[in-house]
This record gives structure tokens, C-alpha cells and sequence, in this order.
């Protein structure tokens, strides 16, 4: 046993010994030859793909926060939003009380070829229920989707029929869009939502654009609220639609990546007429540099809150498995030079993350006056010399303070629960073809349609029946910190210890009451863009919701007052 131990301590000390022969650098020899080690000494059976997942993710935890390791699955997931496009039958849902809802139908899709409508319910799957099991959003969606051209037999419940209606589906490729909306505010000016930066996202945008100019935009309003961003190239191709030929838009750099510029290359579809730009703290990435290069030229007011502040550039590496590394490579740089990462501690991810919060309870979006920049992070733009700030993000050039004052914890749980949701399909359900004769197009929908107190008493009724999570109603013996920040107008982030969630009664307090009637004026607004993105689509839903965009409300008022254009502008 003795000669044994000595052998492979031999065998592990040549090993070591031996790492300088190669060209293999040492650093990398030391990694490789530690899981050959481990194979072929350890006490117990070892999977050594995992083992080399795990060293990888280890490694790239000690970059940055945007370095990181990515499964196959998770570069499919990663990808099919950015692709623009994924192969499956053509519906948008909601798992509501364990039953699929149909919310939309995606127009020429596969589902509206053979007759799915928005509120019916899809229960079984070939020969799997699907409803009424416990089954996970990922399960659903793996049985739906699938390759282009063959075939998936779905059983739909329509309205209050208990028959079920079969289905069969041939699989397409089903487009996903990333632009949300696109109409005119009023004869002049018109509102472009983009949700990310994709392969698709430039012709979806020069179409909207066009048909906006064909209708007689002369000012433009671009929303990129709670946009995380997306390709670098789609980027500077919309950045090019607003400046001038040779406009330097971004720059990258990094220790091993010489500069690169990228410049504007041909007249934009849009240089001149007033253009603002909206953004707040989800808004990362590709929308920085995008708002960064218009708000350096001087060719757009910026309104909102402070930006999430990613500046860095990251470079994809495939393996053969399918999976990837997701390398910071360099960090990009507004025309002005300035890098608008916020700081970060190497590993330190949860801080990170963590930093808009903070912002919150600093009390940075309520009031400007919280926001302090060094001189050391102060620019002068190129055309007006006006003074802009690096290092965290893109500063609005009128800032507009989060709006707290109607979200309350009952709003939230109505939210959180689903009932506001599934309050809209059972209204539908109910109503769609008395809906559809009533109003003929979105136009009289949006003037006439009300919702009324029966349909509020009719959301409580169906709350007081769910089985949910009622979000901070306080007891003696919990206490509550909470950050809530809204990512749009019908959903909310909510922070909250979990402990301080707990069942609760069917009954409604007072206090809930007074919460209710608090929200009461957001709750019906939801209610009515949720059916008119039902009865209609995402474009109407945001006509509709956009009444309480407080930041769109302001840029408005800037479009229309000249002199507060211009003087914001710096002219």
C-alpha cells in the first residue's frame, strides 16, 4: 500500500513539475492539468464536463457582472429574442390559475390559420393535459414549439362550452417583434416604443418611421424605457437614421481590442425636426449608446431618470456542446468619450444588481438634487457645449421622478396574483362579440369605452375568491422594506423579504379599501389597454396606457414649447 501512496504522489509531483514544457501558458496548463488530476486520482466517480462547467462559471465570476457562462439552453433562450424569430404555432399566453390563456394571436401565424382566437384555452397537447397539473411555463412551451413544418394537435376550451375543440397545428417560423408601438401623438408628432435592440429591430423601426413621416410626423418621440438593450450593430443603425454623414456614434476599446468607430454613413431618414428620447433605469446597453451619441450631437432632449450604466462590450465564444462564454472583451464610448459603466467590484454581482436600488433609497428617483457626478466625470457635448456626465449611466437632460403615488400593496397583489389578468380574459370571454359590434374600430374604443364600477366590484369579487399572496399587509411581528419601480405602466418590481409575504383571508380590510380606491384610476386604465391589446394589439394597448407615462406626458410639453426645446438643448 506504501509503494502504491509513493507512486501516485510521484506521478502527481511529475505532473506538476512539468508544466513549462509547451506552449501552452502556464496559467492555462495549471486549470487543464487540475481536472486531469481529479479524474484520475479522486476517491469517487466524477463528472468531469460538469467539473469544467463549474471552473468556467468560477473564472468568469471574478470578471465583471456581464462575463458569464451560458448552457446550450441558455444560449437558445439567450438567442430567440435577439434572432428575432423561433419556429411554433403562433400565440402569446398566460398561465393563469394553472390554465393556459390565449392573450394573442400573432396575425398570418399558424394558430390564426386554423382558428385560435385570443381567450380560448388551451388544455391538452397532443395527449398531455396540460391544465390543471401543476405544469411549468417551460414545459408548456417545449410541447407548443417546435421544428418548422410539423405538426402538434391542440384541445381548446372556448368561452363556457364544455367541448373541446381540436386543433391540429403545422409549426412555423414565428417572427418576434421588437418594436411595441408606433403612432401619431397628435398631427405632428409621433411615438416609436422599441423593447430591445435585435437582428430585426432597424426594419422594423425605418417601416414605422416611414409610415409615421407619410402621415405628417415632424417631431418624434422615442421611447426606449426599460429597454436592456440588445445587438451593438442594430444600434449604430438607428443612431445613423438621426445624425449627420461621418457623426461618430460610439467607439469601443480594450486592452486587447484596438479602437473602432463607428460612424453615421449616409443622410438619416430623421436629421432634422425636434426629437426627444426617453429613457429611466432599465434602460441599458445598445439604448445608451444610442441615447448617448444623439444626446452628445445635441440632436435630442433626453427626459427621464438616470440610466442603468453598462458600457462594456461583450464578445460571445462558442463551444461545440452548443454552450458559450460571454466575454467583456471592451468598453464602448459616447462620441464625447465618455464610458457610462457604472462601477463595479470584480465578483461582486449581487452589489451590482443591487445598485438601482440603492439609487431608490437614496432618494435619486424622486428628486435630481439626490444625483452628485464628480468634475473628474464631466464632458461638454460637441455642438453646444452643454455639460454631460460619465461613469454611470446616461443623465436625462429633464429628469422626471418616479410616480409612487398609486402604487399600493393592494395594487401589487392584484398584479402579483394574476386576477387582474384573468379578470380580462373572463371579461372578454363573456363580452368580445357585443365588444366587436360596439366598436368598430380602436378609435371608439379608446373615446367611449369606460370601465365601470360593476367591472371593479366584479375584480374584487374574483380576488376575494383566488388563493394568492397578499403583498404587505403588516402584522406585529414582521416589518417591511420595500422597493417597487415600475418597468411599464402595468407591471411592477416588488422587493420584497419573503417573510413578509402569508396568506391571507378572503376578506378585505379597511385599509385595503382605501388602497383600492387609491389605485382605483391605474386599475381601470390596465383594465381598459388589457382588452384593447386583446381586441386589438400592443400598439393599442400602449395608445392606451401611455396616458400615464409622465415621461412621455413632459416630452409633449417640451415638443410643443419651443423655447424649452431649445434651451434645453442648450441653444
Amino acid at each position: 500500500m506504501k509503494n502504491v501512496f509513493l507512486s501516485l504522489l510521484l506521478s502527481v509531483c511529475l505532473v506538476s513539475c512539468s508544466y513549462g514544457q509547451g506552449s501552452m501558458d502556464p496559467a492555462a496548463w495549471k486549470v487543464n492539468r487540475a481536472i486531469s488530476v481529479i479524474d484520475n486520482y479522486y476517491v469517487d466517480t466524477i463528472n468531469k464536463n460538469k467539473l469544467a462547467d463549474e471552473a468556467i462559471i468560477a473564472l468568469l465570476q471574478k470578471l465583471d457582472p456581464h462575463s458569464g457562462y451560458l448552457t446550450p439552453e441558455e444560449v437558445k433562450e439567450m438567442n430567440e429574442p435577439l434572432k428575432g424569430n423561433f419556429d411554433g404555432i403562433g400565440i402569446q399566453f398566460n398561465m393563469l390559475t394553472d390554465t393556459l390563456y390565449v392573450i394573442q394571436v400573432i396575425p398570418g401565424g399558424p394558430s390564426e390559420k386554423v382558428g385560435i382566437v385570443a381567450g380560448d384555452r388551451i388544455i391538452q397537447v397532443n395527449d398531455t393535459a396540460i391544465a390543471g397539473v401543476g405544469m411549468k411555463n417551460t414545459d408548456v412551451m417545449s410541447r407548443l414549439r417546435g421544428q418548422k413544418g410539423t405538426t402538434v394537435q391542440v384541445k381548446v376550451m372556448r368561452g363556457s362550452n364544455p367541448n373541446l375543440i381540436t386543433f391540429k397545428i403545422v409549426r412555423d417560423k414565428i417572427p418576434i417583434y421588437s418594436l411595441d408601438a408606433s403612432y401619431m401623438l397628435d398631427k405632428v408628432t409621433g411615438y416609436i416604443k422599441l423593447n430591445r435592440f435585435a437582428e430585426t429591430t432597424y426594419d422594423e423601426f425605418i417601416k414605422a418611421l416611414r409610415e409615421l413621416q407619410a402621415q405628417g410626423m415632424k417631431n418624434l418621440v422615442l421611447d426606449l424605457q426599460d429597454n436592456g438593450g440588445g445587438y451593438l450593430n442594430s444600434a449604430i443603425e438607428i443612431a445613423n437614421e438621426f445624425l449627420k454623414r461621418g457623426n461618430l456614434i460610439v467607439y469601443t476599446e480594450g486592452v486587447h481590442q484596438r479602437r473602432e468607430d463607428a460612424h453615421a454613413t449616409m443622410k438619416g431618414s430623421f436629421e432634422d425636426g425636434k426629437l426627444i428620447v426617453l429613457i429611466n433605469e432599465s434602460s441599458a446597453s445598445a439604448s445608451e449608446i444610442v441615447t448617448g451619441a444623439l444626446q452628445d450631437w445635441d440632436r435630442s432632449v433626453v427626459v427621464g431618470r438616470r440610466s442603468f450604466g453598462k458600457g462594456l462590450v461583450q464578445r460571445p465564444i462558442p463551444f461545440p456542446d452548443g454552450s458559450m462564454i460571454k466575454l467583456t472583451t471592451a468598453r464602448y464610448y459616447t462620441p464625447t468619450g465618455r464610458s457610462i459603466q457604472k462601477p463595479y467590484e470584480n465578483g461582486d454581482s449581487d452589489s451590482y444588481n443591487m445598485e438601482v436600488i440603492q439609487r431608490y433609497n437614496r432618494g435619486e428617483m424622486l428628486s435630481a438634487d439626490s444625483i452628485h457626478f464628480p468634475d473628474s466625470l464631466k464632458y461638454y457635448t460637441l455642438v453646444n457645449k452643454r455639460v454631460v456626465y460619465g461613469g454611470g449611466g446616461i443623465m436625462p437632460d429633464y429628469f422626471v421622478p418616479i410616480d409612487t403615488s398609486r402604487y399600493t400593496d393592494m395594487h401589487r397583489s392584484l398584479i402579483a396574483s394574476g386576477v387582474v389578468n384573468k379578470f380580462v380574459m373572463n371579461y372578454i370571454d363573456k363580452n368580445r362579440t357585443n365588444l366587436q359590434d360596439q366598436y368598430k374600430n380602436f378609435a371608439s374604443y379608446q373615446s367611449h369605452f369606460n370601465v365601470n364600477d360593476a367591472m371593479l366590484k366584479d375584480l374584487l369579487e374574483l380576488f376575494k375568491k383566488e388563493d394568492f399572496e397578499m403583498i404587505g399587509r403588516n402584522t406585529a411581528s414582521t416589518s417591511e422594506e420595500e422597493f417597487v419601480v415600475p418597468e411599464d405602466l402595468d407591471t411592477k418590481i416588488s422587493i420584497v423579504d419573503s417573510k413578509n409575504k402569508r396568506r391571507t383571508s378572503a376578506k378585505l380590510t379597511a385599509a385595503d379599501m382605501q388602497q383600492f380606491e387609491k389605485s382605483k384610476s391605474l386599475i381601470k386604465l390596465q383594465i381598459k389597454a388589457l382588452i384593447a391589446r386583446d381586441l386589438w394589439n400592443m400598439s393599442e394597448y400602449y395608445q392606451i396606457i401611455n396616458d400615464e407615462n409622465d415621461a412621455l406626458k413632459k416630452a409633449i410639453e417640451i415638443i410643443e414649447n419651443s423655447k424649452e426645446y431649445d434651451k434645453l438643448l442648450g441653444k
